[in-house]
């Protein structure tokens, strides 16, 4: 609310959102949040015992809806762990929904899918600083990855049994250094050419707007090498 000029303080905010009828704030990883304003703005009077009560009673209601205060032992899902998670069966579940929400804008003669019966005897080329970088793959409010359990274009492609070069051209999204000669010879030797390129958290994030779309540092420059 401060960024936005609503309020002055955040005992101000504090008064503001519990009158509003707001029970719970996100503040991650902030000691001096909102809410712990809240003792003082009731001793104030700016807000009632009453009133704090009233916000209370749904948040902590939900709360043991959920089980968040049971025995572990009462939980089934607490005796998950990563072999069940990362089952076969689950991660088959998950490429299905990746497959499935993928958006094609143009597809040209059918390039699309790649597949291994179609490939034999073609060298494959993935570049750009999305093409073998994990930690920008995910979006902003991602979980926390498991190294071992990411497939970067690159490993899914060489997944494939066939023959796959790669080249970063630039080492992360903003592509402020970027290699022209390491991505020409590449590219060059390649039958199909695969470009991954995009923003990710570093650039782009809640809170943390661009003014326009266009492609980041040498990105252009890296795209227009590669199609030439």
């Amino acid at each position: 609310m401060l960024g936005h000029h609503y309020t002055q303080s955040f005992l101000e905010t504090a008064v503001a959102s519990v009158n509003a009828g707001c029970n719970l704030e996100l503040s991650y990883g902030l000691r001096n949040n909102v809410f712990m304003h809240i003792p003082q703005a009731l001793a104030m009077g700016n807000i009632t015992l009453q009133m704090l009560r009233d916000r209370v009673r749904p948040l902590f209601y939900t709360r043991m809806r959920l089980g968040e205060f049971d025995p572990p032992a009462m939980n089934p899902y607490s005796s998950l762990d990563l072999s069940v998670v990362q089952s076969p069966e689950h991660r088959n579940l998950s490429l299905e929904a990746a497959v499935k929400s993928f958006v094609l804008l143009k597809n040209v003669q059918g390039t699309l899918p790649l597949r291994a019966q179609d490939l034999s005897g073609q060298r494959l080329a993935v570049v750009g600083p999305f093409a073998d970088n994990p930690r920008v793959l995910f979006g902003d409010y991602a979980p926390v990855p498991e190294p071992q359990y990411i497939y970067t274009p690159r490993r899914g492609l060489e997944m494939l049994g066939t023959n796959v070069s790669f080249a970063a051209g630039c080492s992360e999204p903003r592509c402020q250094q970027y290699s022209q000669a390491e991505l020409v010879k590449v590219v060059g030797a390649a039958d199909v050419v695969l470009v991954c390129l995009g923003t990710g958290v570093d650039v782009e994030t809640e809170a943390k707007d661009r003014s326009d779309l266009s492609l980041l540092g040498h990105q252009l420059e890296l795209l227009q090498d590669a199609v030439q």
